[in-house]
This record gives structure tokens, C-alpha cells and sequence, in this order.
């Protein structure tokens, strides 16, 4: 795909995580906008760690689209967009999936994931403040929290 063909598909992607309990009961969710649409997409994992779930929410989003698309990618986890930002991940991977402290990395089936779905996509992680004043972050975060109350 070309990337002015990507460029006319620019979609904005909030994402987050929540657990009760670390492990426990999980949720995420995402919110997807296109253009004058949004799409809000959330689920429950029963045994969970809040990383995963945070992973989850950023993986479930970019799995929602139908097709290469440029992407931004907001999160309030840094794990998640320092992995991509300061690239641990291409790291890790080139290590065979080994952190700088030589021991496995953790949630690998994940990140092995996003990756994928990172090349498919021309994707801008950014961070945001979490629990601040950021509406689409706040949304997320309640119906991350929503999927573990009703669920459990």
C-alpha cells in the first residue's frame, strides 16, 4: 500500500488496561477513530497481570483494522509505548527474546503480536497521562474497569 493511500487512512487509537488485583481478573479496552466514526471495542481475560492487559488493549486495537492503516497509538502505559519508542522491543527480539538482564522477557506471546502488527501498520506510539484529563484515556480506563465488574 502506498503511503499516501495510508495517509488518507489515518485512524487514532486510545488504548488501556485494567486488573484487579496483579494478577487477577483483567480487562482492556480501545477506542478506534476514523474519520466522523468511533468504534469502542473491550474484554475479559479471568487471570491476568495489568501489563497484559495493557498489551492486550494496544494488540485487540490494531487487530480491529481491516486494512494498512497510519495510525496513532495512544497509551498511558509507558511499558508499552517505551517498547516501541526506544526500541526494547526490536531489541529483545534480536536477542532472542532475552531482556539486558539475560532473562526471558515477560508476555512475549504479546509482544511477538504487536509486532507483527506494528510492521503491518505505519504506527506513532505516543503516552499519555493516565487517570488525568485526557476523556478518550478516562473512557477506556472505565470500560476496562466495566468488563472486570461485570465479569467477576
Amino acid at each position: 500500500m502506498s503511503m499516501s493511500t495510508r495517509n488518507e487512512t489515518r485512524v487514532s487509537i486510545y488504548t488501556d488496561g485494567a486488573c484487579s488485583g496483579n494478577p487477577g481478573p483483567g480487562g482492556w479496552a480501545a477506542l478506534l477513530f476514523w474519520r466522523d466514526q468511533q468504534r469502542e471495542i473491550s474484554g475479559f481475560v479471568q487471570e491476568a497481570t495489568n501489563q497484559r492487559m495493557e498489551l492486550t488493549a494496544a494488540m485487540r486495537g490494531l487487530e480491529a483494522l481491516k486494512r494498512p492503516c497510519a495510525v496513532d497509538l495512544y497509551s498511558d502505559s509507558a511499558y508499552l509505548i517505551n517498547a516501541f519508542q526506544r526500541k526494547w522491543l526490536a531489541g529483545w527480539k534480536r536477542n532472542g527474546w532475552m531482556n539486558s538482564k539475560k532473562e526471558p522477557v515477560a508476555n512475549q506471546d504479546l509482544w511477538e503480536t504487536l509486532f507483527e502488527l506494528a510492521g503491518t501498520h505505519d504506527v506513532v506510539w505516543h503516552k499519555v497521562k493516565g487517570h488525568a484529563d485526557n476523556a478518550h484515556n478516562n473512557r477506556c480506563d472505565e470500560l476496562a474497569r466495566g468488563e472486570i465488574r461485570k465479569n467477576t
